[in-house]
């Protein structure tokens, strides 16, 4: 096992989204934590990119999403993406990023559901399954309220992992 994993999301119609190694920091019971620092080269929707604010990903054992977790100046703290379960070969893993994101802002503590519109057009386009329909609007649900309750990992659980890369 490499401390290095390369993770890769796809849109649901295979097309990609965002590729960039990370460094693997830890796996407890929430799933594997992964690091990602400043100055880490990456794909984002298709091109080249350099990121630049380094962040933490805690990607689940077996649920419709992942994590970030974000220092400052990110105006997110928590940004969860809604995707297919991982999906692991070797030290790579497969998400399929399902468009709906619930997201926690820094400065007020809002959490918001974005991007319905988008998963409505793909879920039409594309022609999501209903089971998998399903899935996403229960992962969402989940995250709008663990967002806002201070279910963990979003509690505090990530600040020992995120201080390894800021």
């Amino acid at each position: 096992m490499s401390d290095v994993v390369r993770v890769v999301y796809q849109k649901y119609d295979g097309t990609a989204h965002r590729d960039y190694p990370a460094r693997r920091l830890a796996e407890d019971d929430l799933g594997v934590w992964l690091g990602v620092t400043a100055g880490t080269p990456s794909v984002y929707h298709g091109r080249a990119s350099v990121e630049r604010i380094p962040f933490i990903l805690l990607v689940p054992h077996s649920a419709h999403w992942t994590g970030m977790f974000n220092p400052p100046p990110r105006t997110s703290e928590v940004y969860c993406d809604i995707t297919t379960r991982a999906r692991w070969e070797g030290d790579t893993v497969h998400l399929i990023d399902l468009d709906l994101d619930v997201v926690r802002r820094r400065a007020t503590g809002l959490v918001e559901l974005r991007d319905e519109d988008e998963f409505a057009e793909h879920r039409e386009r594309f022609g999501y399954p209903e089971e998998l329909v399903r899935e996403a609007h229960l992962a969402a649900d989940w995250l709008l309220g663990a967002l806002g309750d201070g279910t963990e990992p979003f509690a505090s659980a990530y600040r020992k992992w995120l201080a390894l890369v800021t």
